[in-house]
This record gives structure tokens, C-alpha cells and sequence, in this order.
């Protein structure tokens, strides 16, 4: 037997991982945590859109079984992410002509208004994914957030529209498909996480969400309690992975670890007298490595981040309204220092958001970390979605007395000694041979303009 407990199912199919976020609505309006399912992409993702179909569905699987052992619910129906370059936002202005001045205005011709703007002409190909209501206009009366109860002869609303590639929607629907699941709707990422992290003060007095993923970094900017642009930039996490693997020949799972363990966006003089060691390919020697050019290469390419938010925040034409800063989530938002280079560089506060703000009691803590942002978003925006449509509460929580399953995390943490070897007392005092000469403080250049003119960087140095 089963019975509908109010269960909305979030799937954020991920460049590094799927994710499947199983949430239940409290009465104080937090979502409680019933379960979550985790899988490696595989491969099957590929800055933010499915590559590989097969791969993806594989992926897909894998986290749905997770998250109901997890949680004993029998999901059907998901809210979905999507994400991509191809995501792209435009403004539009609609119009409501009423014939009686005196009657108030209703929710449904509101709706009625909104359900016009999905039929604005686009570029072959494109298809609206979101129609968001900024503010409405009536009787040239401005700056009207709620006008339902009002009265007027003319209502005018300003849309944010956020588009996206047909192709891009229809192969996620159909890995999704073939997984065994139904899709409730598709919601862009950025606009998940926004509403996972941020708060309405924050959204009130003007911010700027930035998601750093593993393949792509979303932005979502806000004022007045409005979206006002979004943006996402295939640039992520996976990018400054790559970069240490090509910069000192180390295996992709070593260049992951060395980042997340060693990492940082800034370098300092201490670190050119600690190296860490990393086992060689078989056969060969282990490479010493120092701490201050591991952390050259990702302060390079988070600086080729920040320099395109930077530029997205210019684009929504508002950083001077921007008073609640930028606020970072996602998993690349726990490099060491970030945030103080982002200030460095845009100037505005910039501080960590996490997803904790909008939970209840859950059986898993785990995704109070910023990593789950997106996440936590697609469930929530699930129930936004299914109040207003009546769509994606087809999950059931199963009543039968099941043990819970402890899952190690995709990412758990290996033991150092796997990738790192103990260094010497006496090799930590010294420099490492790789770093000498011509190294120093003219690395980050030469590491900049090593990414810009693609050349090799083991010939070069």
C-alpha cells in the first residue's frame, strides 16, 4: 500500500554527478529530506547537457536507486535541471486590455497575460523555457508587484524570458525517459539555485548567485526582488582539474585531489617551501610538485571565471544596485580564498551560500553543502511549480519497515596516502626541483598565456 505524502523528486544531472534529491514539504514551508541518490556522470555529461545518452541513463539510474532505498518513496515524476551555454535570457513587455475598470484584476487573467508570452516568435530551434514576471504596470501607475485586487483598464507586465536549445530539452527528456522517469517540468539551474540560497532581503536589495558546477558556473542577478539576468558560462570546476592534469602530467583523479586538498586561489610565498609528492605512472618516479604553482594554475583559471561574471554583472546593466553582493554556491564555491578573489577583482561582498536556510529535520545532512544548491532548488521550485499546475506529485512513500541504506559519498574523501607521499621533514624547508629560475612571481603570467596560446605546457617548462 502506498499513500502521496506531498513528495517532490529533484534530478540535477550534473557535468561531475547526478544527483537525485527526494523533499517533502514541512508546515512551517521547509523541505525535509527524505533521501538522496548520487551517481559519477560518467562521462555522459558534458558542460552541462547529455552527451552520451546511454552513459547519462546509466548515471540516472544509479542516483534514482540510491535516493529510494534512501528514502523508501517510489519515484515517477521529477523536476529537472537543465543547464548549457546554449541557456539564454531576454526582456519583453506584455499587455492586458480589460474592458470593465471597476472589476479587479484576477489571478487568472494574469495567467492568462503570462501564458501569451510562450508564443513570442523565436530563432528556429529555440524554445522558452521560463516566463518570470518582474513587475506590472497598470494604468500607467508603475512598479506593481502583486496587481491581483486592483482595478484598471490597461495592465502591463515586464517579463524576464530564459530560453534554451529544443535539441538540448529533448535529449534530457529522453535520457530521462529512459531511465523509467517522467518529467513534471524543466527548470534552469541558475534559477534553482537561486532559490535554494538565496533569501528575500537578498533578493530585495539587488544580488548576483553565482553557481560554480562542475562544467559550467550559472548566474542568476537580482533587484528588487526580481530576476533581472541569467547567464551561464561553460566553465567549471572540471576546467581547472584538466589544467592541473596538463600542467604537471598527473592523472585526473591526482589532479582532483591535489585540488580539493592543496588547492588555493592564493598563492602566497610560504607555499613555494612546500611541495607535495604525487606517485608517477609505472615505471617512473614520483613528481614533486609545489603548493604555490598548484595554486598558479587554479588562481589563473578562476580569474578567467570572475573576468566573465564580471562581465555578465556589467551586462544586466544594474552592479550599481547590487547591495547584497555576490553570493557563491556549488561545489567549485569551496576552493580555498575564492571568495576574497572575487572581491579583489569585482569589488562587491561576496560570501558562501548554502542551502541549509530552506531545510527542515532530513535524514541527510550532506546536502546542507553548497554542492547540493541546485538540487535542493529543483525540489523547491517543484513545489512552487505543482501548486501553480497540479503537476509532479506522483511519488508515494512506501508503508512498509524498510532498514535505511548508508551510502559513502561519490566524493568521499580517499586516504592521502593513495595520491600524496609522506614529504621529508627536510624536503618540506626546500624548494621542489620543478620550481626554480624562471619560476616565481612571473609564473601566473606565463601560466595565462600558456592557457590563451594552447601550447604544452611539460615542453614549455
Amino acid at each position: 500500500m502506498a499513500i502521496n505524502n506531498n513528495i517532490i523528486v529533484g534530478l540535477d544531472i550534473g557535468t561531475t554527478k547526478v544527483c537525485a534529491i527526494v523533499g517533502q514539504r514541512a508546515e512551517n514551508g521547509k523541505i525535509n529530506v527524505l533521501g538522496m541518490g548520487k551517481s559519477p556522470s560518467m562521462g555522459g555529461v558534458a558542460r552541462g547537457m547529455v552527451a552520451n545518452v546511454t552513459k547519462a541513463v546509466t548515471a540516472i539510474q544509479q542516483a534514482v536507486e540510491e535516493a529510494v532505498r534512501q528514502s523508501q518513496v517510489e519515484i515517477k515524476t521529477v523536476f529537472v535541471g537543465i543547464a548549457g551555454h546554449h541557456i539564454k535570457s531576454l526582456q519583453h513587455r506584455g499587455t492586458l486590455s480589460r474592458k470593465q475598470w471597476d472589476a479587479e484584476i484576477t489571478e487568472e487573467e494574469l495567467n492568462k497575460l503570462e501564458a501569451e508570452m510562450e508564443n513570442l516568435a523565436l530563432s528556429p530551434g529555440v524554445e522558452i523555457l521560463h516566463v518570470l514576471p518582474q513587475e506590472y504596470r497598470i494604468d500607467g501607475e508603475e512598479g506593481i508587484k502583486d496587481p491581483v485586487g486592483r482595478v484598471g483598464v490597461r495592465v502591463e507586465c515586464n517579463y524576464h524570458i530564459i530560453t534554451g536549445e529544443t535539441s538540448a530539452a529533448k535529449t534530457i527528456i529522453m535520457a530521462v525517459r529512459k531511465a523509467g522517469l517522467e518529467i513534471a517540468d524543466l527548470v534552469v539551474e541558475p534559477v534553482a539555485s537561486a532559490a535554494a540560497v538565496l533569501s528575500e532581503p537578498e533578493m530585495e536589495a539587488g544580488v548576483a548567485l553565482v553557481d560554480i558546477g562542475g562544467g559550467t558556473t550559472d548566474i542568476c542577478i537580482f533587484d528588487d526582488g526580481a530576476i533581472r539576468h541569467t547567464a551561464i558560462i561553460p566553465i567549471g570546476g572540471d576546467r581547472i582539474t584538466k589544467d592541473l592534469q596538463e600542467a604537471f602530467g598527473i592523472l585526473k583523479d591526482q589532479a582532483e585531489f591535489v585540488k580539493v586538498n592543496y588547492g588555493s586561489c592564493y598563492p602566497s610565498e610560504a607555499m613555494k617551501n612546500e611541495v607535495v609528492v604525487i606517485p608517477g605512472l609505472p615505471g617512473r618516479q614520483p613528481k614533486e610538485i609545489s603548493l604555490y604553482a598548484i595554486s598558479q594554475v587554479i588562481r589563473a583559471r578562476v580569474e578567467d571565471i570572475i573576468q566573465k561574471v564580471d562581465f555578465e554583472i556589467a551586462v544586466s546593466g544594474i552592479r550599481n544596485k547590487l547591495a547584497g553582493g555576490i553570493v557563491l554556491t556549488g561545489g567549485g564555491s569551496a576552493m580555498k580564498d575564492i571568495t576574497q578573489l572575487f572581491n579583489y577583482h569585482i569589488g562587491l561582498e561576496v560570501h558562501i551560500g548554502s542551502p541549509g536556510q530552506h531545510l527542515g529535520k532530513g535524514m541527510i545532512d550532506e546536502v546542507r553543502n553548497p554542492m547540493y544548491a541546485t538540487g535542493i532548488g529543483l525540489v523547491m521550485k517543484g513545489f512552487d511549480l505543482a501548486a501553480k499546475h497540479g503537476t509532479g506529485l506522483d511519488n508515494f512513500k512506501v508503508e512498509k519497515d524498510q532498514p535505511q541504506v548508508d551510502v559513502n559519498p561519490f566524493f568521499a574523501q580517499q586516504q592521502v596516502e593513495e595520491f600524496v607521499a609522506e614529504v621529508p621533514q627536510e624536503q618540506n624547508n626546500k624548494k621542489s626541483n620543478v620550481f626554480n629560475g624562471t619560476w616565481g612571481l612571473g609564473l601566473f603570467g606565463e601560466i595565462k598565456k600558456w592557457m590563451e596560446d594552447g601550447d604544452d605546457f611539460d615542453n614549455k617548462y
